[in-house]
């Protein structure tokens, strides 16, 4: 599944293309949606914006657009009436004068008022966005000694959206890699320099995989994601299995996680002896 970086980035190529332009020609795959055609003809699309690993499509008559890409879906660019070659199967399209803005494989697809757009339910039970230039450190920091995650082991709390959103498998396997802490710890279990640099892990690792505009092409990553060579986001953890750690020459393993493989070096990232 893409993670923030990835969806971010999806934002802002869909936002460049379409932004500020009227709707020619809307499409929609689902029954229940198709009504929105006629209605999203001839609106402005005002903003594409992420929100964890959501987007939101805002239109000036009043609707917004949730889409969630989910494992399978993603998000194409193309001039008005085209369509690329794909065997996937078109979800929505919205068209403007000046560009096709093109949604593939996803199904979790809804419009909603746009004054109601955050009673949606995902996004009530979101946390801060890990790429919100208004969180801090301290805030993290605080927010993994609150009561709600202080007790969590980090292999789990990393991946709950309801503690960072847009957190994601390769993102928590870099944080935990740069902070040195195994996934079994817990916030509870750290002292102040530890959750000072965890919560710094947590926000520098994200918007570095964000301004380096993608991650580097390894096997299970797909290639909508990823930018041009040398710009790439480069794993220290993630999927190097084998391969000797940066720190220290000890091989990276692959241990299971909440049912995801997790990548870490047990002598930079040692389990607690009650672990």
């Amino acid at each position: 599944m893409p993670e923030g970086p990835e969806i971010r980035r999806a934002a802002d190529r869909l936002a460049a293309a379409v932004a500020g332009q009227t709707v020619l020609r809307a499409q929609f795959a689902f029954a229940q949606l198709q009504r929105f055609e006629r209605e999203l003809v001839g609106s402005r699309i005002l903003s594409i914006t992420p929100r964890g690993k959501a987007l939101l499509t805002a239109f000036d008559n009043g609707w917004t657009l949730y889409t969630h890409n989910q494992l399978y879906g993603v998000w194409k660019v193309a001039r008005p009436g085209q369509r690329p070659d794909t065997t996937r199967s078109l979800r929505v399209a919205l068209e403007t004068a000046s560009a096709a803005i093109l949604l593939y494989s996803a199904s979790d697809i809804e419009l909603w008022r746009s004054d109601e757009i955050e009673a949606h339910p995902f996004l009530q039970g979101l946390g801060p966005d890990v790429l919100d230039p208004a969180l801090d450190v301290e805030a993290v920091a605080t927010r993994l000694q609150s009561p709600a995650f202080r007790g969590r082991a980090l292999g789990s709390l990393l991946l709950d959206q309801g503690f960072l959103a847009g957190m994601g498998n390769y993102l928590r396997a870099e944080v935990l890699f740069d902070a040195g802490l195994h996934p079994a710890s817990r916030p509870r279990e750290l002292d102040a320099a530890q959750t000072t640099l965890l919560a710094q892990a947590l926000l520098a690792i994200p918007r570095h995989s964000y301004a380096t505009r993608g991650i580097e092409p390894t096997k299970g990553m797909r290639a909508d994601y990823l930018a041009h060579e040398g710009e790439r986001f480069r794993f220290h953890a993630f999927k190097r299995e084998g391969q000797p750690c940066e720190r220290c020459g000890t091989p990276i393993v692959r241990i299971a996680s909440q049912s995801r493989p997790l990548f870490l070096c047990p002598h930079c990232q040692p389990a607690h002896p009650s672990q």
